[in-house]
């Protein structure tokens, strides 16, 4: 699914790639898009703990591990060649407008995926480390959403270039130090 989506990854190719014989397929789904589902838990599992191990490292300040976090997925992005973006996007590109489990289920992970960046967004506002004009929620959907896209774009081009460029000017606007007044001496 991974390689090919979803509508053209068969009963078959799944068997195929897992080296089962067909009967063990149904005998655990119901259908291809209940396997999808599993498919999707699996992955946001590994999600969810990329974004713990970058997110809770106290160590740097919240810029800081969102930065990481985004780090860490290009490098990954990059050992596919940038061939593979990420599974979440993929599905809601393709599966949203004909499956409501799986549009369902991508409802409920964009909002468990966006908690842990609300939190270290909020925390980087209380720190006057983050700029504070947006709520924190509003920033993290912008992070998620833009994040996405650059990665739809890295896959046409095949090349970190989307991604850093987003990164770069993230950095440089929203997720900056704010500008703080300038003292005046007397």
């Amino acid at each position: 699914m991974f390689r090919k989506g979803y509508h053209d990854a068969g009963v078959r190719d799944l068997v195929a790639a897992a080296g089962v014989p067909q009967g063990s397929f149904t005998n655990h789904f119901r259908s291809k898009e209940a396997f999808a589902a599993e498919v999707l838990n699996f992955y946001f599992a590994d999600t969810r703990k990329l974004v713990a191990q970058a997110l809770s490292d106290q160590r740097h300040g919240p810029g800081e591990r969102i930065r990481a976090y985004l780090d860490l997925i290009t490098e990954r992005l990059a050992a596919d060649q940038f061939r593979r973006g990420c599974l979440i996007g993929d599905f809601s590109i393709e599966m949203s407008q004909s499956s409501d489990l799986i549009r369902e289920q991508l409802v409920q992970i964009y909002k468990d995926w966006l908690g842990p960046f609300v939190a270290c967004i909020a925390e980087g506002q209380r720190l006057g480390e983050i700029d504070a004009r947006f709520p924190p929620d509003d920033l993290a959907d912008f992070l998620i959403s833009s994040w996405e896209g650059a990665i739809l774009r890295m896959k046409v081009v095949r090349s970190a270039e989307p991604l850093e460029r987003f990164k770069a000017i993230a950095f440089a606007t929203i997720f900056a130090h704010p500008a703080r007044p300038a003292s005046v001496s007397r």
